[in-house]
């Protein structure tokens, strides 16, 4: 299964966060807007359960993506399943008109402007994302992707500790603290 291991930080001052990152070799990408329309289930809170159904929007590019319960106390490390959709504005709205007819309602919408660097630290291909969300300000992700290998739930998976402890030494480098574990979308809700 995939797990996307993530820390999030709020960044006071990206000016200074973008020297560090370049500081280590690393090029920043230029700034792409993103949408993100989150859906509530019929049946399920995800709230309570600490899932999220999204359709993302990015640039001319598609996506849905469905993101587990929170497996940890001090990362975002999660369970995602993303998959691309058809690269045009009516087949996105095909997939809100499904979803709809499903029973699936729009929860919330985030918008931002991210610009995406990988670092390499520890071996890894860290990737960083500088964000500037509309009505909550800069924030700074780092994510690894790992595969643990099995078709059945593992968060416990060395890929996965590994993961998580080359992130954390990335943001104490960084000079990163107090990492923010709710979405987005729960910080604008």
């Amino acid at each position: 299964m995939r797990y996307e291991v993530e820390m999030k930080f709020p960044v006071a001052d990206m000016s200074a966060l973008e020297a560090r990152l370049t500081g280590l070799g690393t090029t920043i990408a230029a700034a792409q807007p993103e949408v993100d329309v989150y859906f509530a289930h019929p049946a399920r809170d995800y709230s309570r359960t600490d899932e999220a159904l999204r359709l993302r929007r990015k640039g001319t590019a598609y996506s849905i993506t469905y993101k587990g319960p929170k497996i940890d106390a001090a990362t975002k490390t999660r369970r995602e399943i993303d998959l691309p959709l058809a690269t045009d504005e009516e087949g996105f709205k095909a997939w809100f008109a499904m979803l709809e007819a499903l029973g699936f309602s729009i929860a919330g919408e985030v918008r931002k402007s991210r610009r995406k660097a990988r670092v390499l630290w520890q071996e890894r291909s860290v990737e960083v994302s500088l964000d500037t969300v509309e009505r909550l300000g800069e924030f700074v992700e780092l994510e690894l992707v790992v595969d643990d290998g099995s078709a059945t739930e593992s968060p416990r998976s060395p890929s996965i500790e590994a993961a998580k402890t080359c992130i954390a030494s990335l943001a104490a480098a960084l000079g990163l603290e107090a990492s923010e574990r709710r979405s987005y979308l729960e910080l604008l809700l």
